[in-house]
């Protein structure tokens, strides 16, 4: 799908003159998703913080190893991938349905770009299932009711929130989402969750610039604040670590320790 201006019509609330993260995210790791507006201001922060699209790809490959962990090793073959995003490479049904292809996924947003590329998202394995949920994940009442329609919400599932959390500005209102939704899954389910940290001073400052260009805003958290959302649960090894220190792998380009952490924890 050509979303840049000669494919089909978008929809009327899709405001392209507006940066969106989604979108610069996109274009940080190389996706075509995206509009001038979006690539203006990835431009302008990568060009004041070059680190930037490391970052991005740090986080990507965090969730690739943490899938690759839950659905090899934890035996999981259930997904809940809250604040999807715009699909890339190595999204979760694709990393999960690589090693159990009887994997069942769910996606959760509600920005109407992806919904987009809900055809995209919504291959599978003829074995197992791939389904989108349009909720705010604040509105965990209505993601939960969509998920169970793919989902058996009474066997083990993998909550997957990675690095939107930051959106959500209000700390209290962040916390009681994933309370909300960890409270309502089984014994044995998982909580995979990531979340952005300032690197030093000069990141910061280029994130609160973009925040206030009139973008969705995001809001750095640090990890001795965001460990708090793995309370009650048995943290899996390594425990709360940088993207790239979290079982790093043969493909795990980078070594950086500084602009996300992120851990999985097993729910008793």
């Amino acid at each position: 799908m050509n979303t840049t201006g000669n494919g089909p019509e978008l929809p009327a609330q899709i405001d392209t003159s507006v940066a969106h993260s989604a979108r610069v995210w996109n274009y940080w790791l190389g996706g075509k998703d995206n509009f001038p507006a979006d690539r203006a201001a990835g431009d302008a922060y990568r060009g004041k913080y070059p680190l930037i699209e490391t970052f991005a790809k740090e986080s990507r490959d965090f969730l690739r190893r943490t899938v690759t962990h839950l659905a090899r090793d934890a035996g999981i073959r259930q997904f809940l991938d809250v604040g999807a995003g715009l699909p890339t490479a190595n999204n979760t049904h694709e990393v999960a349905q690589r090693i159990a292809p009887d994997s069942r996924i769910v996606y959760v947003d509600h920005d109407p770009l992806v919904l987009l590329h809900v055809h995209a998202l919504l291959t599978s394995t003829p074995e197992g299932a791939t389904a989108y949920v349009e909720a705010d994940m604040r509105d965990t009442e209505t993601v939960l009711a969509g998920a169970a329609e793919t989902l058996d919400l009474t066997r083990p599932v993998a909550l997957v929130i990675s690095d939107v959390l930051g959106h959500i500005v209000d700390w209290d209102d962040a916390l009681s989402l994933v309370r909300r939704l960890v409270d309502r899954l089984p014994s044995g389910s998982y909580l995979s969750l990531s979340h952005s940290t300032a690197s030093d001073d000069a990141h910061r400052a280029v994130q609160d610039e973009y925040n206030a260009s009139g973008a969705i805003p995001y809001i750095f958290r640090e990890p001795e604040t965001t460990i708090a959302f793995f309370e009650g649960l048995e943290m899996v090894e390594p425990g709360m670590v940088s993207w790239p220190n979290w079982r790093p792998d043969a493909n795990t380009g980078t070594t950086t320790a500084r602009a996300g952490w992120g851990a999985v924890a097993r729910i008793p």
